[in-house]
C-alpha cells in the first residue's frame, strides 16, 4: 500500500511520457510515408489508402504529442490501426508476430487507452479548463 501511495501522484507524468513517446513513434510512420524520412523505399501515392494513412499518422501523431484533442484524435487513430491490422496484416497470418501487425495492435489499444485515460500532464487539452 505504501508503494501505491508513492507512485500514484506520478501517474499523470508517466501517462504524459507514454503519450509523447507513442505520438513520436506514430509520427515517424507518417513522415516515412509522406516526407520520405527516415529514408526508405516505401513511397505510397498521397491519394492512396496508404497515403491517407500517412497523413493521419502525421496529423494524429502531432496532436497526440501536444495533447491537443487527445481523446477524439486517439479514437480516430485507434480505429485507423484496427482497420490497418485487419486490412493489411491479418490476411497474411492469424498471428501478429508472423504477419507484422504487432505494432498496429499495440497502437490500436494504446490509443484506445488514451480515449479513456485522457492525455495526462503537460497537455494542451489541460489549458482549456
Amino acid at each position: 500500500m505504501k508503494l501505491d501511495k508513492m507512485l500514484s501522484p506520478l501517474m499523470p507524468y508517466f501517462l504524459a511520457l507514454l503519450r509523447v513517446v507513442s505520438g513520436l513513434l506514430f509520427l515517424e510512420h507518417g513522415t516515412q510515408k509522406i516526407l520520405h524520412f527516415p529514408v526508405s523505399d516505401f513511397h505510397p501515392p498521397i491519394f492512396s489508402l496508404l497515403g491517407v494513412a500517412g497523413l493521419l499518422e502525421i496529423v494524429g501523431g502531432v496532436l497526440i504529442i501536444l495533447g491537443l484533442f487527445t481523446r477524439p484524435a486517439a479514437f480516430i487513430l485507434s480505429g485507423q490501426m484496427a482497420f490497418a491490422y485487419f486490412m493489411m496484416h491479418a490476411p497474411k497470418s492469424f498471428f501478429p508476430a508472423l504477419n507484422g501487425g504487432d505494432a498496429a495492435v499495440l497502437f490500436c489499444f494504446l490509443f484506445l487507452f488514451f480515449v479513456f485515460s485522457g492525455p495526462g500532464a503537460f497537455a494542451l487539452d489541460n489549458k482549456k479548463k
